[in-house]
């Protein structure tokens, strides 16, 4: 299953599952990311850490490791 670091700059996502570890993932809940949450992938920095995405009205940079939690389709 493909997670939200390997999408690409401008791919539009739905998340499908938040997984990993209990404070991470519960963290990531926190922010928004929950199951059926639309995603669009706005822009990754120049090294690609962190990538800066759009979701329920508002921008949110999150690093790569994050976002290897967030599995999408």
């Amino acid at each position: 299953m493909k997670n939200l670091s390997k999408a690409k700059i401008g791919e539009t996502v739905y998340v499908k599952q938040v997984v990993g570890e209990s404070k991470l993932s519960r963290r990531i809940m926190e922010m928004g990311l929950t199951t059926g949450v639309k995603v669009l992938v706005k822009n990754r920095a120049p090294l690609g850490d962190p990538i800066e995405i759009k979701f329920r009205g508002y921008c949110l940079s999150i690093g790569n490791h994050e976002a290897r939690n967030v599995l999408i389709s």
